[in-house]
């Protein structure tokens, strides 16, 4: 009998072989990417299938959904958690509390209340900004022709604290015009972390300078 134990590990070793010569094909270092296993949607039951085959950097769209699972997590887990889905002020507290990277600051007001929830929770995780490279209306993310200002303001209001960049390209276009210009903003100012690529397009990405890929579908399965 196929448990969720071992499909859940068969697809991490899968997609971590698929990292591994994704990077080695573009003369990188496997380990100089990180695979975010994001397990939005997935029972926290999944979760711990991940974790005990040695999966420790997760991802979530949603803070109620994160604060529900990985909490309760720590005590018996070493892990880092990213949040990447669009946050809304008056989640931010929560964020701080919860999660280790902050993926998608893309506007001033949130900015201020990240640093906010900062200062009240005596807690700092790394940041990165979203940028909406597709300039597509629908999505978050900083506008793509305001990405070098609001990196550089970013930059000055939280110094080593803003780790790097992160896009998800619209979906019916090529994404690596996209990926190699996030790359390039993100070496222009001197940040080490580029997020970019999913379950679709993660060894493009590798392939076009990301650092972190985020990976649900390939590893957890669909929505069902």
């Amino acid at each position: 009998m196929i448990t969720l134990d071992v499909t859940i590990a068969d697809n991490l070793r899968q997609v971590r072989e698929r990292i591994a010569n994704a990077a080695i094909k573009a003369g990188r270092k496997p380990e100089d990417v990180t695979l975010v296993a994001v397990s939005k949607t997935k029972p926290i039951e999944a979760v711990q299938a991940a974790l005990a085959a040695g999966q420790t950097v997760f991802g979530e769209n949603r803070v109620r959904e994160a604060a529900e699972k990985f909490p309760q997590l720590r005590a018996a887990h070493k892990f880092s958690l990213h949040l990447i889905g669009g946050l809304q002020t008056n989640k931010t507290r929560d964020a701080v509390r919860i999660g280790d990277v902050i993926e998608t600051l893309d506007r001033p007001k949130l900015v201020d209340a990240v640093a906010a929830a900062m200062t009240k929770e005596g807690r700092r995780p790394g940041l990165l900004i979203e940028v909406n490279t597709g300039r597509e209306a629908q999505k978050s993310g900083v506008p793509r022709d305001d990405a070098d200002r609001f990196s550089g303001d970013c930059k000055g209001r939280f110094g080593d604290g803003l780790l790097g960049l992160m896009c998800i390209p619209p979906h019916d276009e090529d994404p690596r015009p996209h990926f190699t210009w996030l790359a390039d903003r993100a070496a222009r100012h001197g940040l080490k972390v580029v997020s970019m690529g999913m379950s679709a397009d993660y060894e493009i990405a590798i392939a076009c300078g990301a650092t972190l890929v985020r990976v649900g579908t390939a590893i957890f399965g669909g929505r069902g």
